[in-house]
């Protein structure tokens, strides 16, 4: 047989004897070895063994991971921020200004130099942080995560993935059962954020109504609707997807409950049918990010099935953009009467509120759910959920792949939108489903709620402060601080309601930000007040619109509000009392400059 000259040059590079020339048997190095030889040898011990027993340089790593882990976090009454330093201590762009290093680096320096980068990083579980919708992730979900890291799972097919599929199958099915859909029709894809959700959510539309797209592509104006409170991420996804943003429809909110219009949205929709123009998908809303708004997703339903879409193209999708209410499902069936958590009554009428808006979830198409938000998980851990797998799997499917084989039922590489695709989220949020059941989910939801009321009600009792959102369900209190002696009540409905106070309102309005401001710079300097360390809070520069500029047009006639949104099970009503304390003396601070 007569051997190429390059495999024969191939053969003889790897033959059995110089394979013994470079290496021993235990798989050190042979000191005459060439040195790509001698670096594969140490190479060996620098990922993760294949076998069980003997020494995993993993393992060991980890055990050493943990210790430095642990010295990141302040001791007991410390920082709301990891490490010592709580500076930001990179310049931009100059950082960038950097080589690789032609030599290998050493294990542990590059595990310190990346411990070094979380210094001054916010400590999601410290009971003084709350900044925004962004919880401590629980330690099942850290741990199922950390599995696909290790044995690098990719869930695009089921060669790679094999059980591990499990995990985004059955999270279909606990949460289709969840909200009332058939599990075993249910179908779930985890995503790279509730952008991708939304993103899902408005091509399923696209796909449905227009068929034709997939190859012919975008050729018509068709519409988009949600209402005005809906995430900006409806700018992203009709950018990216080629849609248009001005193809966005706005369906005005109510002034107090920021929920979408019926009579409006019905006014759009004949107004649609009339001039033939087709609707893809509509958005609702449930649970926005400050207001936790629920839009009445069963009677947009009924809207939308009255007014169909024109001759020639298909029914448009209702898509539950569900990313931070979602969780308050899991009060949909809870017993208030019999009460077996023994939730307050502060906080029952708030639970089955919400509970009874989340029940009309199931009159979706389809939904997005962020486990990292309000389901106590870590990043990313998206999933978009559809009432009819075999609808939207099929009519997305593309063709079969030249180098990927089905080798088992399960193949989502045929109609996701990504192509390598992790499975730390759905391992984090199938692990989440599993270890909290329903009971853990309810008493973490109402556990935080009663801090929340605990706030709510110091606020009530403080002369010179106004909580904002009363009438809003979900975990942030958003409120504003005055000169002391005002009356914060009266004065800001007058604020609110009143054109001829609108100068007051942009005076207040700057007041506020300068105390969410004083707070940011206390807290990002480690300063303490009688010997504690001040809260992490933020605050919103456009909560709502004053009433008279219901239509938006006056850029400063706007609600700024302090923001506490408290997301751990640390925070008790001591914590809130003391960030009342610390917002009284940033306001006195900033009164005095």
């Amino acid at each position: 047989m007569n051997i190429p000259a390059r495999t024969a040059t191939v053969t003889k590079l790897f033959s059995e004897q110089d394979q013994r020339d470079h290496w021993h048997a235990e798989g050190a190095a042979d000191g005459k070895a060439p040195k790509w030889a001698k670096y594969h040898a140490k190479m060996i011990g620098e990922f993760p063994s294949p076998y069980r027993g003997g020494k995993d340089p993993l393992a060991q790593q980890i055990e050493k991971f943990v210790e430095k882990i642990d010295m990141l976090r302040p001791e007991k009454g410390g920082p709301a921020y990891l490490g010592e330093n709580p500076a930001l201590t990179y310049k931009y762009p100059a950082v960038k200004n950097v080589k690789i290093n032609q030599e290998m680096g050493d294990l542990d320096t590059v595990i310190d130099d990346c411990i070094k980068l979380f210094e001054g990083a916010p400590n999601w579980g410290h009971p003084m942080t709350m900044f925004n919708v962004a919880p401590q992730a629980n330690t099942a979900a850290i741990i199922a995560s950390m599995l696909s890291q290790v044995f690098a799972v990719n869930c695009i097919e089921g060669e790679s993935a094999w059980n591990v599929h499990i995990a985004e199958l059955e999270s279909a099915g606990m949460l289709g059962n969840l909200i009332g859909w058939d599990p075993v029709k249910t179908g779930a894809i985890y995503t790279y954020g509730g952008g991708g959700c939304f993103n899902y959510g408005v091509k399923y539309g696209l796909t449905r109504v227009m068929p034709d797209i997939r190859q012919k592509g975008l050729r018509t104006d068709v519409k988009i609707i949600c209402s005005q409170q809906a995430h900006y991420v409806q700018q992203t996804v009709t950018d990216w997807l080629g849609i248009g943003m001005d193809n966005i429809v706005h369906v005005r909110t109510d002034e107090k409950s920021n929920v979408m219009d019926l009579a409006h949205l019905e006014e759009i929709l004949i107004d649609l049918t009339a001039k033939k123009i087709p609707v893809a998908t509509i958005i609702c809303t449930m649970g926005t990010t400050d207001a936790n708004a629920f839009d009445p997703i069963a009677k947009v339903r009924a809207l939308l099935d009255r007014y169909p879409n024109p001759k020639g193209y298909g029914k448009a999708i209702l898509y539950a953009d569900a990313v931070c209410g979602w969780s308050w499902v899991y009060f949909k069936d809870y017993d208030f009467e019999k009460n077996p958590l023994e939730f307050s009554e502060r906080i029952l009428p708030i639970l089955k509120q919400n509970g009874q808006a989340m029940a009309e979830l199931s009159h979706a198409d389809a939904a997005g759910i962020d486990f990292h938000k309000m389901g106590w998980a870590p990043y990313v851990s998206s999933c978009f959920i559809y009432k009819n797998a075999e609808e939207f799997e099929s009519i997305h499917r593309r063709g079969e792949n030249a180098y990927l084989q089905a080798r088992t039922p399960y193949s989502p590489l045929y109609y996701t939108l990504e192509v390598s695709r992790t499975a730390s989220g759905p391992l984090a949020g199938w692990a989440t489903l599993k270890y909290f059941g329903k009971e853990g989910m309810q008493a973490i939801l109402g556990g935080i709620l009663e801090s929340k009321y605990a706030l709510v009600d110091l606020l009530d009792s403080q002369k010179d402060m106004v909580c904002v959102n009363h009438e809003d369900s979900g975990i942030v209190t958003l409120f504003r601080i005055y000169e002391k002696d005002t009356d914060a009540k009266a004065q800001f409905e007058k604020e609110l309601t009143n054109a001829s106070s609108r100068d007051e309102l942009v005076k207040h309005n700057k007041l506020t930000q300068a105390v969410g401001d004083k707070l940011f710079e206390w807290f990002r300097s480690g300063k303490k007040i009688d010997g504690k360390y001040t809260p992490y809070t933020s605050y919103t520069t456009g909560f709502r619109n004053a009433d008279y500029n219901r239509d938006g047009k006056d850029a400063e006639a706007l609600i700024y509000a302090l923001k506490s949104y408290p997301m751990n099970v640390f925070i008790t009503p001591e914590v809130m009392q003391w960030v009342l304390t610390c917002v009284h003396i940033a306001r006195d601070e900033v009164m005095k400059a």
